[in-house]
């Protein structure tokens, strides 16, 4: 109980404090449920304007059932908000009568005659309640004008039957049913009416003509293009670091690594800059969405990061991002969903409506969870600027998998195909399909001193095994090959592990546990081998084994693994077979560096290991897992891939130019001629092209391959006619156009040539014993697999 003071002076100071705050709180109530009634209508009674940012944009919407719902729920909210002060307003009350019994002066001045706290509220709820009357009477009038102007307008709000536009009414009808289904509509100004309808689908979208009593000034314009800024390679990547964001694991680790290397990428790009002279390059603005790092995706990565997980995907992105940022690209780096929708300009809503904007970005680098969620949100507009992606693709994908409707008919459709891009635009992490292109990493690059140093500091007898998560130790028979390596060499592994050591891991092998990357460097340098159980496949590891002075120890794989025998390519786009763990190690770099034996031989696996005993190897990295050979390629992507330009594809028919080539001196294959011209801005030139008649059931990877070239798919189209069967001299009885990722080809039993009918379908992969295959093959440059000798 309070008591009250002689002079009363202590007793109003004491009421003031206690009454303010609630009485503010009745206050803010009433001006919060005025804000709140203006806020939810005063946006319809506004037109679209022409000039309004599409962010702000205004839906006009005339006295239907919303807005009357709208006014249903105010009054339902003051009733509610009655009937709950009422309680409080008699405690407050009785509490202010006790309060001021001793002092008659302070009841007056507080609570004038007639006015206590409940009439107060009722007086507020009462000035809302005639506002909103107020409200419902000028929106009454508004649909009153409204009907008017749409009776006049009423001939000119139909869907016209125009050819040009021939699926407008589908259309209409469409948005009819329909246009409720996401607020992306509402939020382009479709308001249920026919004019709305037409508008957008005219203004927004492009199924109908422009209507004739719009004014056409106003729509907004395209965006002029910005003038061109010349590329400068940079050394400085502490802004590329802020760029790439925290938070993360994997952003961590990628920072990390891009920390590192900050020396070997400067150094590089100096000596690239050399290497290109005067080459004007344009600074292209580049978007990349690292999609699997997203948590709408799982973001399975992350959490793995320090508990022996894959970081092969992590190790290419962060080099990816190196590589732009060197190359003198404005770069935009996304790794949330949220991100991404403000970035390309997302309308709110489920995703089914156009951009808002012009799409900013020259080049968008994402892989295929990032692609999924830019289809989802981008609407029509994915299919407009499609064609400005590179899709991130560890193992790649093949035409046969890309390609919808081929796919889905010829039992070729899986989770990640089916996009019908151009297959160049997927982007590999080793040049095992030509039909993709080689993005490829960067491994550590020693100099001569550090080379000279490793030589002298080798173990002769130290085996470190190929293999961070416990797992991969279940190999079964590991037993046996690990124990005839015991007898020879020190093992040493670098399995994660908690708490106690993983039983997988034999007692012999000395066990360091997950180290960072440094250390596990330091311990290539030291080991003699690096050997690995068959998984994971083709991962950065090898190769920087190699490159710190170690021989690589791989299994052979018989049968070759695929998606027909093995669960881990099981559903991914692609038919490639895998004959051991590490394909471009076996292929490309061999022996001595690299041994490939069969682990199920104990004689052949113990013979191995005494000849790598004996054998000296020099530390080796291929030129284009160096900085400087992966700024190379990216850059002749960026400088010369045009997806977007019109196809200049010769499809087949009787009208179709003769081609410009010439049969060889030996007879065996066809050559650009001398005298033929190019075609200005073909990419890679016409002019490396050789052209060979591959043999039954050979695929047109492995035939470039037996004559010490790679198979070109973009030269397709350049043999895509009779004229080249002719100038082979291949007896075509018959010539059929079709859609077969195996054409152009040639059916020996019958006498018949087959040209391709689909320019998506043109494949280096694929084989039949029913076809000999016309395959479009080049030279490439020594280290460079991905560019020709005149690529660059």
């Amino acid at each position: 109980m309070i008591t009250v003071n002689p002079d009363g002076k202590i007793m109003v100071r004491r009421c003031l404090v206690t009454l303010r705050p609630f009485r503010l709180f009745v206050l803010g109530i009433g001006f919060f449920s005025l804000c709140f009634l203006m806020t939810s209508l005063g946006g319809q009674f506004s037109a679209r304007r022409p000039g309004d940012s599409p962010f702000t944009i205004r839906t006009e919407v005339l006295g239907g059932p919303e807005s009357r719902g709208v006014l249903r729920k105010m009054s339902d909210l003051l009733e509610l908000m009655v009937k709950r002060m009422d309680t409080l307003a008699r405690l407050e009350n009785s509490s202010e009568l006790h309060r001021a019994a001793g002092d008659g002066r302070f009841a007056v001045d507080r609570f004038p005659p007639g006015a206590g706290l409940m009439e107060r509220i009722q007086a507020i709820a009462q000035n809302v309640s005639d506002i909103a009357v107020k409200v419902d009477q000028i929106l009454r009038h508004s649909l009153l004008l409204h009907s008017k102007v749409s009776e006049g307008r009423r001939d000119q709000c139909e869907a016209p039957s125009d050819p040009k536009f021939p699926d407008c009414s589908g259309k209409v009808e469409w948005m009819r049913a329909r246009w409720t289904s996401d607020p992306c509509y509402a939020f382009f100004g479709v308001d249920g009416t026919e004019c709305s309808f037409l508008i957008y689908l005219s203004e927004v979208e492009w199924f109908c003509p422009p209507l004739p009593w719009r004014n056409q000034t106003a729509a907004p314009r395209a965006s002029k293009p910005l003038p061109k800024v010349q590329a400068v390679f940079r050394s400085n990547l502490s802004h590329l670091l802020e760029l790439m964001g925290s938070g993360k694991e994997s952003l961590i680790f990628m920072k990390k690594r891009t920390k590192r290397l900050t020396v070997q990428w400067a150094l590089a790009a100096q000596r690239l800059a050399r290497k290109l002279g005067d080459v004007q390059r344009d600074q292209k603005q580049i978007l990349v969405h690292i999609g699997f790092l997203t948590e709408e995706s799982g973001d399975v990565f992350s959490p793995r990061v320090l508990k022996g997980g894959p970081l092969g995907e992590m190790v290419q992105w962060a080099d990816i991002l190196a590589a732009l940022y060197v190359l003198g690209h404005g770069l935009r780096i996304t790794v949330s969903l949220k991100e991404l929708q403000s970035n390309l300009g997302v309308p709110p809503g489920r995703g089914n409506c156009p951009l808002t904007m012009p799409l900013p970005f020259d080049l968008v680098y994402t892989d295929y969870h990032g692609l999924q969620q830019m289809k989802q949100h981008m609407g029509l507009s994915f299919k407009k600027y499609r064609c400005r992606i590179r899709v991130i693709d560890t193992f790649g994908t093949e035409p046969a998998y890309n390609h919808e409707e081929y796919a889905t008919l010829h039992g070729y459709r899986t989770n990640w195909g089916y996009w019908n891009l151009n297959p160049k635009q997927f982007m590999t992490m080793f040049p095992h399909t030509p039909d993709n292109s080689f993005m490829g990493f960067v491994s550590e690059e020693l100099n001569e001193t550090e080379k000279q140093l490793i030589k002298g500091g080798k173990a002769g007898n130290m085996a470190v095994v190929y293999g961070k998560d416990a797992s991969i130790w279940k190999l079964q028979g590991k037993e046996k090959f690990l124990s005839i390596l015991n007898k020879y060499m020190e093992v040493h592994g670098t399995v994660y592990y908690e708490s106690q050591r993983p039983p997988e891991v034999p007692a012999f092998v000395k066990n360091h546990g997950l180290l960072p990357q440094p250390e596990f460097q330091q311990l290539l340098r030291k080991a003699k081998l690096f050997i690995g159980f068959g998984f994971p496949y083709e991962g950065p590891a090898p190769l920087e084994a190699i490159a710190n002075g170690c021989v690589f120890l791989q299994s052979r794989f018989s049968p070759p693994h695929s998606s027909l025998n093995h669960e881990f390519f099981r559903g991914k786009p692609t038919s490639r077979e895998v004959f051991s763990q590490h394909p471009y190690a076996e292929n490309f770099i061999g022996k001595p560096h690299v041994w490939t034996v069969d682990y199920n031989n104990s004689e052949e696996f113990e013979a191995a290991i005494k000849a790598i005993m004996g054998t000296q190897v020099d530390p080796y990295l291929p030129y284009e897992y160096t900085c400087e050979g992966m700024l190379e390629r990216i850059h002749a992507y960026i400088q010369h891939q045009d997806f977007c330009a019109a196809p200049g594809l010769a499809l087949p028919g009787a009208q179709a130019p003769r081609s410009p080539f010439v049969l060889a001196p030996n007879a065996t294959h066809l050559q650009w001629a001398r005298n033929a011209s190019l075609a200005p801005g073909a990419w890679p030139p016409a002019r490396s092209l050789r052209a060979w008649l591959a043999a039954a059931g050979r695929a047109c990877t492995d035939a470039c391959l037996d004559h010490g070239l790679v198979c070109e798919p973009s030269f397709f189209p350049l043999l895509n006619s009779q004229d080249a069967f002719q100038k082979l001299q291949v007896p075509c009885d018959s010539t059929e156009s079709e859609m077969n990722h195996l054409y152009p080809a040639f059916a020996q039993p019958g006498q018949e040539c087959f040209l391709q009918k689909e320019p998506l379908l043109f494949s280096c992969a694929g084989a039949s014993t029913k076809y000999r295959r016309l395959c479009p093959c080049r030279d490439f440059r020594k280290g460079q697999v991905a560019l020709c000798q005149d690529c660059l």
